[in-house]
């Protein structure tokens, strides 16, 4: 995947054995792949997993699939494939409009699949370049710049991944597993351990004037990771 860490895709079906079968084509495929089985579950799994996309089931129990879509759009930047077998026209509109990147209707082809979830997020990291503003901070991909208060930061490769994965997050938290895949990206990154994520947090406060004792910008979550102070 060109250097990088394996993108995540959040499968979400209520019938078991077609989940496995797409997590099976996926991971061949060279991606990471978690299952969820109900709508709320999925929310969470979202939250706390941010991942790149997800495959969403129509028809699921405690939360049908078009509320997870939209739930995830006002509050996640992530994209979604609806994988349904009401193929209908109708179903289709309703899907894409709920927050939909793309439509596959039961039975599927798992090779078609793994074609789309390559040209949604091929799609999505090209139109990902646009600088991304929370709070004070300020993050351009493209130019791999970062600005605070509109003043120019000195930030590592590894630092400013991490601070663009943050920004991207818009204050939600992100666990110390995400934040690590999003710092190996970078050659300094390679083989970091669990809490090692902590000096490289450590690092980017320094660079961003955290107070030791509030964090201003970056807040800790006890056992889980770290998140953006609101802006």
């Amino acid at each position: 995947m060109n250097g990088r860490a394996p993108e995540l895709i959040l499968v979400v079906d209520d019938d078991l054995m077609i989940a496995q079968l797409v997590e099976k084509y996926l991971q061949r495929a060279g991606y990471r792949v978690a299952i969820a089985q109900d709508g709320l579950s999925a929310l969470r799994m979202i939250r706390m997993l941010s991942p790149a996309l997800v495959v969403l089931d129509l028809m699921l129990p405690e939360l049908d699939g078009q509320s997870v879509a939209r739930a995830a759009r006002e509050e996640h930047d992530v994209s979604i494939i609806m994988l349904t077998a009401l193929g209908s026209t109708t179903q289709r509109v309703a899907g894409l409009e709920a927050g939909a990147d793309d439509y596959l209707a039961k039975p599927f082809a798992p090779s078609e699949l793994v074609a789309r979830v390559r040209s949604v997020l091929r799609r999505t990291r090209t139109s990902s370049t646009s600088p991304i503003r929370y709070g004070d901070i300020m993050v351009d991909p493209a130019r791999r710049a970062a600005r605070l208060r509109e003043q120019p930061l000195e930030l590592t490769a590894s630092e400013f991944d991490l601070l663009q994965a943050l920004v991207q997050a818009r204050g939600r938290v992100l666990t110390r597993e995400f934040l690590i895949d999003a710092v190996v990206r970078s050659d300094e990154g390679h083989g970091i351990q669990d809490r090692s994520i902590d000096v490289y947090v450590r690092r980017l406060r320094s660079k961003l004037g955290d107070d030791a004792r509030t964090h201003s910008h970056v807040v800790t979550v006890r056992g889980i990771g770290y998140r953006l102070a609101e802006a």
